[in-house]
C-alpha cells in the first residue's frame, strides 16, 4: 500500500519534477559565483577585514550577501531562480506542501518551548536570513552546479564537504583542540539537507528548515561569533 502524501516527505519520497538540465557553461558560472561569494568576499566579509575596512552590522552584511548571490545567479550565471530550486508555491506538490507545513510547525513550536525565553527578535531574524543564505549558496548554487558537472553522488558529497570544511565552518579547524565533533555534526546535518534538496528539487524546503534551526540554536546559545 502506498504512503499518503502527508507521510511521503518524511521518507524523502517526492514526486519527480520535470526540469531541463542546466547548460554546462551556466553550471560553470554558478561555480564561479560560489567562489566569488565564499572564496573572495567571504561569508563574514573577510575581504573587508583584510583591507582594514569596517564590517557592516550582521543583518545588513547578510542581506547584502543574499542580494548579491541572487543577482549573480540571475545576471552573471544567467540561471533562473526556478533552476536553483526557488519554486513558486503553486508548483509545489501536495507532498512538499504537507511536509513543509508539518516540519515548520513542529520545529517552531518545539524551539519556542525549549528556547523561547532566550530569544531576541532582532537576532532571531538575523539568524533566519543567515541560515537561508547558507542553503542558497551551498545547495542552490554549489550543489546544483556540481551535480550537473560531476553527477548526483559526487556532486552531493563534494558540495557537502565544502559546506563542512570550506570558508563557512573552517574556523572549527583553527580551534584548540580542533572542533572535529562539531564538524561531524555539521557534515551529518548538511548531508541530510543535501539529499533532501536533491530528492525534492525544492530549495525552499531546506532553506527554511535550516533557517529556523539556525535561528533557534544560535539565539539560544547567543553564538554571536558565528555571525561576526
Amino acid at each position: 500500500m502506498s504512503l499518503s502524501s502527508h507521510w511521503r516527505g518524511h521518507f524523502l519520497l517526492f514526486e519527480p519534477r520535470e526540469r531541463p538540465p542546466i547548460d554546462p557553461k551556466a553550471a560553470l558560472r554558478l561555480l564561479v559565483t560560489y567562489v566569488l561569494l565564499e572564496g573572495l568576499l567571504g561569508p563574514r566579509f573577510e575581504l573587508l577585514k583584510i583591507l582594514g575596512l569596517p564590517d557592516p552590522p550582521a543583518l545588513l552584511r547578510i542581506a547584502i550577501l543574499l542580494a548579491a548571490a541572487l543577482l549573480l545567479v540571475r545576471y552573471f550565471a544567467r540561471v533562473s531562480m526556478h533552476d536553483i530550486g526557488l519554486l513558486p508555491w503553486r508548483e509545489w506538490t501536495r507532498t512538499e506542501k504537507s511536509y513543509f507545513v508539518q516540519v515548520v510547525v513542529l520545529v517552531s513550536v518545539g524551539g519556542a518551548i525549549l528556547f523561547g525565553a532566550r530569544l531576541h527578535p532582532a537576532f532571531f531574524v538575523t539568524c533566519l536570513v543567515w541560515g537561508f543564505y547558507q542553503e542558497l549558496i551551498y545547495r542552490g548554487i554549489l550543489q546544483t552546479a556540481l551535480v550537473r558537472r560531476l553527477g548526483a553522488v559526487a556532486g552531493v558529497l563534494v558540495g557537502n564537504l565544502l559546506f563542512t570544511f570550506g570558508p563557512l565552518h573552517f574556523y572549527y579547524l583553527l580551534q584548540t583542540p580542533p572542533g572535529f565533533g562539531m564538524l561531524a555534526v555539521i557534515f551529518a546535518i548538511g548531508l541530510f539537507f543535501a539529499v533532501l534538496f536533491h530528492r525534492s528539487d525544492n530549495l525552499w524546503l531546506v532553506a527554511t528548515f535550516h533557517a529556523i534551526g539556525t535561528a533557534f540554536v544560535l539565539s539560544a546559545s547567543n553564538s554571536t561569533y558565528l555571525l561576526q
